[in-house]
């Protein structure tokens, strides 16, 4: 019994130093491929002054800290004259009377309500995304919330409408709005408060979107090939999956692949129709895939971190939408079972936390909004949750 208990300890104490040693791996790593970046940024400015093109001087001039800039000020009035001493005169009763009349703003606090996963959901809304417009029935394929201007913003893709659309409530009242991509829209994902990216597949683009909230277009970027999922590793890089080749590549925001990913080969294909991404808190890959039953955690490096592909009544069948919180746990859909279920931050199966007896009917996308609530892309729209 001494030799079995200490056989388990052993295992729980590997497993621990696993878990911990992979999330640093991870920071190490991710830390590393934002040093090559600024290495690759430093490279094109020098380039960009050796090229002696005014306007490319320009524009990176546009992106220098304020202290550069002040620099070559002071170079010019040297120039021209001597500065032998530079004094600063404070006027004390100038600056209280300043002081006094100055209004800095005000200061609003908005607190984050974390999804209690072990709460039992409740359906709150369902939002209608039938909009003027449409030629067809809304096809719904991945979904992302916004708070802007703290109101809360609902973007999604529509497969049939070759649109991105953005849903909200201002003043009491829903608006909505409808942007056009030309050809149908797959991924979504967010790039900073007010911002999001979709992928566009048969086009081979990646369109960069403004939420305000109504959608403005704001860039075309094009690639390579036909990307279908997509997620925000960094402020300046991408992650993006192709199915043919099936792969995970990092992209600049130019669309220029940095990396790419084909776990398993070449003795074997791990990924074989990755079509949803999302990142986790420790800056890991997450891939849903259909074509493998499975859901996969990857290093920003191609590391595999774990793989669930499970047997019996846990088993995926047809894996789609997927998403992290901000406790690290995992919820991923499964369209032809009905199911959102629940993964552990290390993929340990805990429960179907979302079923057809919840009125989940093959969900799509998925994600958690900032203030404890869960949407999820359906045929009838995008069912609203709440788990507090």
């Amino acid at each position: 019994m001494i030799k079995v208990k200490e056989q388990k300890l052993l295992a729980e104490l590997k497993e621990m130093s696993d878990k911990h040693i992979g999330e640093l791996k991870a920071d190490i790593k991710s830390g590393e491929m934002s040093v090559q970046m600024y290495q690759q940024q430093a490279e094109l400015i020098d380039q960009t002054l050796q090229s002696e093109c005014d306007m490319g001087v320009y524009e990176m001039y546009q992106g220098c800290e304020a202290g550069d800039v002040e620099a070559v000020g002071v170079a010019d009035v040297k120039e021209k004259r001597q500065i032998a001493r530079i004094m600063f005169r404070q006027d004390t009763d100038k600056l209280s009377r300043a002081l006094d009349d100055l209004q800095l703003g005000e200061i609003d606090v908005l607190y984050e309500d974390v999804l209690d996963l072990k709460a039992t959901p409740v359906l709150q809304d369902t939002i209608n995304v039938r909009v003027a417009g449409d030629t067809y029935g809304a096809n719904l394929f991945d979904v992302t919330v916004l708070v802007v201007n703290d109101t809360d913003t609902v973007v999604v893709t529509d497969d049939n409408n070759n649109s991105v659309k953005s849903f909200y409530t201002r003043n009491k009242q829903p608006g909505h709005s409808r942007l056009s991509v030309g050809d149908p829209p797959w991924g979504i994902t967010m790039l900073n408060d007010n911002q999001v990216a979709v992928t566009v597949p048969d086009t081979r683009e990646i369109v960069t979107v403004q939420v305000n909230p109504d959608l403005v277009l704001l860039s075309t970027i094009k690639t390579s090939k036909h990307y279908y999922g997509i997620t925000s590793l960094t402020p300046s890089t991408l992650a993006a999956s192709s199915i043919s080749p099936p792969c995970v590549d990092i992209l600049g925001m130019t669309g220029h692949v940095l990396k790419s990913l084909c776990p398993g080969q070449p003795s074997r294909y791990i990924l074989k129709i990755p079509t949803f991404l999302c990142t986790t808190r420790t800056g890991n890959i997450l891939v849903s895939d259909w074509g493998s039953t499975c859901v996969v955690c990857l290093t920003p490096e191609g590391d595999v971190v774990f793989t669930y592909s499970p047997t019996g009544d846990t088993t995926l069948k047809y894996p789609h939408g997927i998403t992290s919180t901000s406790t690290g746990d995992i919820l991923v859909t499964d369209h032809h079972l009905h199911r959102v279920l629940h993964l552990t931050e290390s993929g340990q199966f805990v429960r179907n936390i979302l079923t057809s007896l919840d009125g989940v009917q093959y969900p799509r996308g998925v994600c958690v909004g900032g203030r404890g609530r869960m949407y999820v892309c359906t045929p009838d729209g995008v069912k609203v949750f709440t788990c507090k």
